[in-house]
C-alpha cells in the first residue's frame, strides 16, 4: 500500500476515493524516560529516548490508518497529515494522529 502525503500518486491515475480515514496512537512517558531526557536537554544533545518514543507513536498510527483504509478496498492513502499532542496530567501522554484519503490506483 502506497502511504503519501502529497494529494496524488505520481503516474498512476486514482479510479476511486473511499473517504477520509485516520489512525490514532496514544504512548505514555514515563518518569524514567523525563528524567533521561532532562539530563540529555541539561547537556545538550538530542534525546533519543523521545525520538524513539515519537517513530513509535508514528508508526502505530500509519499502521492503523493503512489498516483501515485496506478495509475499506483501497491500495493507497493521499494527502496523510501527522498531528502530534500532548495530552493527560502534566502532558505525561504523546498523542499522534494520521489522517488522510484512502484511495485506488491502477497499477
Amino acid at each position: 500500500m502506497i502511504l503519501s502525503t502529497t494529494p496524488s500518486i505520481e503516474g498512476h491515475t486514482i479510479t476511486k476515493y473511499h473517504g477520509v480515514v485516520t489512525g490514532e496512537a496514544i504512548i505514555g512517558a514515563n518518569l524514567f524516560k523525563d528524567i533521561f531526557a532532562s539530563i540529555t536537554d541539561l547537556v545538550g544533545g538530542r534525546s533519543g529516548t523521545y525520538e524513539r518514543v515519537l517513530r513509535e507513536a508514528k508508526d502505530g498510527a500509519l499502521k492503523e490508518l493503512q489498516y483501515n483504509a485496506q478495509s475499506l478496498g483501497a491500495n493507497a492513502v493521499v494527502g496523510i497529515d501527522l498531528d502530534y499532542e500532548t495530552i493527560g496530567h502534566n502532558a505525561s501522554m504523546l498523542m499522534v494522529t494520521a489522517s488522510g484519503t484512502a484511495v485506488t490506483y491502477e497499477k
